[in-house]
């Protein structure tokens, strides 16, 4: 053991010294020419020039992808409204007053009492009729009536034709004795006209 411990004493002073050997700083002569700067230039150029045209080409894809987008939204808009609109004519075709307005249009009448068959051994219940027109339940609903009040007795006033022919005649010979007098008074109007300019 002894003589381990005088081998590892022995190592570490020629471990120092090398150590101290690396570690001791020289002088590196210059170059003599110094390195060409037409190469970096060109490069820190060319990544200059290159990211700016990286720049133009993603801010021009992205304006193009938002127009795009914009005109997507708008035709999906457009198509929104046309669902909407065929599903609101959709509904009023399905509503069930309309259906019945439309058959009875093309001679069907709904029966007033039916029948029903049980499928589990064919048995028929109620008792069937034969539709009948006459017999047919109302669809649309009677127009109704405006109150007593809305509805006053009509008020007829009855003339006696003598009278209604003499008041014609007095109406008409007024009517002309005044047309005569406008007349006469405008012909007197332009002859004092005329004196008054022949003066």
């Amino acid at each position: 053991m002894s003589t381990l411990m005088n081998q590892a004493r022995n190592r570490v002073p020629r471990f120092a010294e090398a150590a101290v050997e690396r570690a001791r700083l020289t002088v590196v002569p210059r170059r003599a020419t110094k390195a060409p700067r037409v190469p970096f230039v060109t490069l820190v150029s060319m990544l200059l020039v290159s990211g700016v045209v990286g720049l133009l080409l993603f801010n021009t894809h992205m304006q193009q992808a938002s127009f795009t987008i914009t005109s997507m939204e708008e035709s999906a808009a457009l198509l929104n409204a046309e669902e909407q609109s065929l599903q609101m004519r959709l509904d009023t075709l399905r509503d069930p007053q309309k259906v019945a307005a439309r058959a009875k249009k093309l001679g069907m009448v709904p029966s007033s009492s039916p029948a029903f068959i049980r499928l589990s051994d064919g048995k028929v219940l109620g008792t069937p009729t034969v539709a009948d027109p006459l017999s047919a339940m109302r669809i649309t609903p009677l127009p109704t009536r405006k109150p007593k009040n809305l509805r006053p007795d009509p008020v007829i006033v009855r003339l006696d034709p003598k009278q209604t022919s003499d008041k014609n005649k007095a109406d008409t010979s007024s009517t002309d004795a005044e047309n005569a007098a406008a007349t006469g008074t405008k012909s007197k109007q332009d002859s004092e006209q005329r004196q008054g300019s022949d003066r």
